[in-house]
């Protein structure tokens, strides 16, 4: 881990110097523009950040992205800059970018804002993972983010071929940006923030959980949201998804299988008869997800002569197969099973659901083939040196995080179609037996996320705030249970429950979160 230092003078001499010419951490928007003109010259002490600069911005208004609303921020001071720049491989400039923004009135914490995809751009560090409709910046934190250390597309993996930035993506960004942050954090406000968290969804989860296995003394407490922890592992199962249904094409056919609309139809039609009112309300939101790990599609299957609401046998068991892990030919699965939820028959914008449509994902064109080698494909799976580094999947043992008193929450949704709830639930529960069940459930909490996709979207409820429970439960030793979530276009409510317990309706308005109770699966 490459700690950053300062040119000539300590981080204390620095701070001493602002002490005697700033003012207070709380301060008015005038006091804090002031500070903010200055505090470029400051940064640029700093011996590994280059390109430093500094702007007030006034509060306004965000607008909204990924069909998200947009976020009112308060008044603070946008800080940019790169560490470490360098040449790298075929002269291509490398180092790590960073923002970090600084809120004229600071509560006297820091957020460390995760990335997306392979990372490439420097996103505005606001925090809005888990933070419902109020980011961590309007609630008073110091929020940073970073480019993991390269510039590009967010599927570009050009940056591969230098081996300090395939380092810097694959973790030392992280524990790198924390330190230079916090501490221009605390040169700006003349201390150190009393706490550390952190928030992330798909490759921003994944940086969290590395935080939490690698660097156990950064953070107080983490969110970690549909991590990327097995890309290798899902991609395949996609692709898997793919073949088997193109298998059962014509002869000769050249385009990639789809399922039709009326597939698709039929599979919600029974989803919603056989699961969602196993959880007291059939409203099209599977919340009792162990519930229906039972759901058997079988009874879709078209008999001898039948054409019409019904799927043919060999699309029917591509299906079904598709829906499972992909297997080696001793039997032993490669990954994890699919949740059967609404969200697998998704049309809407953003990520399609899981079955394949015959069109294009997050990697391309959708394949052609109708076979493939399960075995060969995961020996380059456990042999990709990339998939190593970044690898967060396997090691459990959490002790020294814990020891602290760091805390961790864990979401994902249930109709995710890239990364498996179901595999996350499963380190979870590896995490818990290896640290023990007492240690681990007085310091982590999972909650699934009916019928949302990938870190959002959906038929869901996918506006919840997870980070003000995290504050209580860090700060003040308050455990959470249930949390209210709504709609992305409503106010509609409705409880997540620590998985595996889940939100059953008991009467009332469905759209209010008094409505439900948390119960466990056996008790529906």
């Amino acid at each position: 881990m490459r700690v950053s230092v300062l040119a000539g003078v300590g981080l204390a001499a620095v701070v001493a110097a602002f002490v005697a010419t700033g003012p207070a951490a709380s301060q008015d928007g005038a006091g804090s523009a002031q500070r903010c003109d200055r505090f470029a010259g400051e940064v640029a002490r700093l011996d590994n950040v280059s390109e430093a600069s500094a702007t007030f911005e006034e509060a306004g208004m965000m607008p909204g992205q990924f069909g998200q609303p947009g976020m009112m921020l308060p008044a603070h001071c946008k800080v940019s800059g790169v560490i470490d720049r360098r040449q790298g491989v075929g002269g291509v400039e490398f180092g790590i970018g960073f923002e970090l923004r600084l809120p004229a009135e600071w509560n006297g914490r820091f957020l460390l804002q995760g990335g997306g995809g392979l990372n490439g751009s420097v996103n505005p560090a606001v925090g809005p993972v888990a933070a419902a409709r109020t980011p961590a910046l309007s609630r008073g934190f110091a929020v940073a983010s970073h480019d993991s250390g390269h510039k590009g597309p967010v599927f570009d993996d050009s940056f591969y071929a230098d081996q300090r930035a395939a380092l810097d993506f694959a973790e030392a960004a992280v524990p790198q940006v924390t330190h230079v942050a916090r501490e221009l954090t605390a040169m700006f406000y003349n201390e150190a923030p009393h706490h550390s968290y952190m928030t992330g969804c798909s490759t921003g989860g994944r940086e969290g959980m590395l935080a939490s296995q690698r660097y156990p003394e950064l953070f107080d407490g983490i969110v970690i949201g549909a991590p990327a922890m097995r890309p290798g592992h899902s991609n395949l199962a996609m692709e898997h998804a793919q073949v088997l249904l193109n298998a059962t094409l014509p002869a000769g056919a050249e385009e990639p299988a789809g399922f039709t609309p009326a597939e698709l139809a039929l599979v919600e039609s029974e989803l919603v008869r056989q699961c969602d009112a196993r959880d007291g309300a059939a409203d099209g939101i599977i919340a009792n997800v162990e519930a229906c790990r039972a759901f058997d599609p079988t009874v879709l299957q078209c008999e001898a002569g039948e054409s019409d609401g019904c799927i043919a046998p060999d699309r029917l068991d591509a299906m079904q197969r598709g829906m499972a892990s992909p297997q080696l030919a001793d039997g032993r699965d490669t990954y994890v099973p699919y949740p059967w939820d609404t969200g697998i028959t998704y049309a809407g914008p953003g990520l399609p659901g899981f079955l394949p449509r015959g069109q294009g994902g997050p990697l391309g064109p959708a394949s052609t083939a109708r076979d493939i080698d399960i075995d060969g494909r995961m020996h380059e799976v456990r042999w990709d040196a990339v998939g190593r580094l970044t690898d967060t999947a396997y090691w459990t043992n959490l002790s020294t995080y814990l020891g602290r008193g760091s805390k961790l929450m864990f979401f994902h949704g249930v109709s995710d179609p890239w990364f498996s709830a179901f595999d996350t639930w499963d380190y979870y529960q590896r995490a818990r037996a290896a640290n023990g069940a007492e240690a681990w459930d007085d310091a982590a909490r999972f909650y699934m996320v009916p019928g949302m996709m990938h870190c959002s979207g959906g038929n869901a409820f996918s506006n919840f705030d997870l980070l003000g429970p995290m504050v209580d439960w860090v700060e003040g030793g308050e455990a959470p249970g249930a949390v209210t979530a709504t709609r992305a276009d409503s106010d509609a409510q409705m409880p997540l429950c620590p998985h595996p317990s889940y939100a059953h309706y008991t009467g009332g308005g469905e759209g209010v979160a008094s409505s439900y109770e948390c119960r466990m699966p056996q008790e529906s």
